[in-house]
């Protein structure tokens, strides 16, 4: 096991490659985080429309939740990174890295989509017919008054998602692209020495359990301020079960 896995030697070896690795997940994680916050939050708005003249609105909304939560995050990075480029289309990007985020945050938006609906319905209706009864427009009631509180209610779901995106944004190595989990599958093959791929591991890890910390206080503080118990709010993204969101 020392041997095999506790290298400190191979870890020594595999960091300088490891590190410049994981400086592109996380640029990758940051990009695709911002957009997939950007298109999720639309989304949402989109699907709460009102009126029947918003339905085919609702519906290609709720068709694409409902298509890019049901396929796999693997399956939609082969789909992208190597779908898109056999097109060969004038315009179109050839960058794995660039493919490999659009693909995630084409998938990840989609979760934080139902996260945000999630929590623009948990306002209760007084408030928005309050508002449109002093003069706001549909808007400016929005933006006002619903997605102040329902961004503030969604918190600890939407760091949970950006805990996954995270950790997923090693996915990315599938299509060539040189992270951390890439560099230590090369320094691992060179010399038959998993060391390096527990190394990839701690780094993620020296990451995603700090995230993890935030995401449990800052659900504990809802749940305190709402009455509930230690668990409410936290878990609706992709890697894991709740109110807004579903498991992969």
């Amino acid at each position: 096991m020392r041997q095999r896995f506790f290298s400190w030697s191979e870890i020594a070896d595999a960091w300088p490659a490891a590190r410049t690795g994981m400086i592109v997940n996380l640029e990758l994680f940051a990009v695709c985080g911002v957009a997939a916050g950007a298109l999720g939050l639309l989304v949402a708005l989109l699907r709460t429309l009102t009126g029947p003249v918003f339905l085919p609105v609702r519906l290609l909304a709720a068709a694409y939740t409902d298509l890019f939560r049901g396929l796999p995050v693997i399956l939609v990075l082969y789909l992208v990174g190597f779908g898109v480029p056999a097109l060969r289309l004038r315009g179109l990007p050839t960058d794995p890295l660039v493919l490999g985020g659009a693909a995630l945050v084409l998938t990840y938006s989609a979760y934080v989509a139902e996260v945000f609906r999630a929590g623009i319905e948990s306002v209760h209706p007084s408030q928005v017919a309050a508002a449109r009864s002093l003069g706001l427009t549909h808007a400016q009631t929005m933006r006002r008054v619903v997605l102040p509180q329902a961004v503030r209610r969604v918190t600890p779901p939407l760091l949970n998602d950006a805990i996954s995106l995270q950790k997923d944004s090693s996915l990315v190595s599938v299509l060539g692209v040189v992270d951390a989990v890439r560099a230590a599958q090369i320094a691992t093959s060179a010399n038959f020495n998993y060391s390096p791929y527990v190394l990839a591991g701690l780094m993620f890890l020296a990451i995603t359990v700090p995230l993890t910390r935030v995401t449990d206080h800052l659900a504990a503080r809802s749940a305190r301020r709402r009455g509930g118990g230690p668990g409410a709010g936290a878990g609706a993204g992709p890697g894991a079960g709740g109110t807004a969101g579903s498991v992969r």
